[in-house]
């Protein structure tokens, strides 16, 4: 802990990288499958940059493409994932990856911890996803 204009301020690790392992992996072209990677935490520039891409441009849902092969550092052995790597994805690890980039750069802030009124269970409800009321 740190003091800091009369506050005690906790210390917490920023986790940067979050392991994944797809539904039903990526098979390159030798014929070998790699499920198991790494997804890094997106920077301000990884959801800029895409946007001069002519790629998305042409195709704004090509978007999705470009910026999960900016962020996905490693799949298997493969240590350089490109573009051409997630078009050659299956759509459920497409989806699964997704769901992953959203979930880990969300803010923190959506989720609230709530108690039932009937039974008294604590839980946490992610407000982003409840839909509209």
């Amino acid at each position: 802990m740190s003091e800091r204009g009369g506050r005690r301020h906790e210390a917490r690790e920023l986790q940067t990288e979050f392991p994944f392992t797809l539904p039903k992996g990526y098979v390159d072209h030798e014929g070998t499958l790699h499920r198991e990677g790494v997804m890094r935490l997106a920077k301000a520039i990884d959801e800029i940059a895409p946007m001069r891409d002519p790629r998305i441009k042409a195709n704004p849902s090509y978007l999705t493409v470009v910026l999960l092969a900016r962020v996905i550092t490693r799949l298997g052995t493969l240590t350089d994932v490109n573009s051409g790597t997630i078009e050659g994805l299956f759509s459920a690890d497409l989806a699964y990856l997704q769901d992953l980039y959203t979930q880990i750069n969300q803010p923190e802030a959506t989720k609230l911890s709530v108690t039932c009124p009937s039974c008294n269970n604590s839980f946490e409800v992610d407000v982003s996803t409840t839909g509209e009321s």
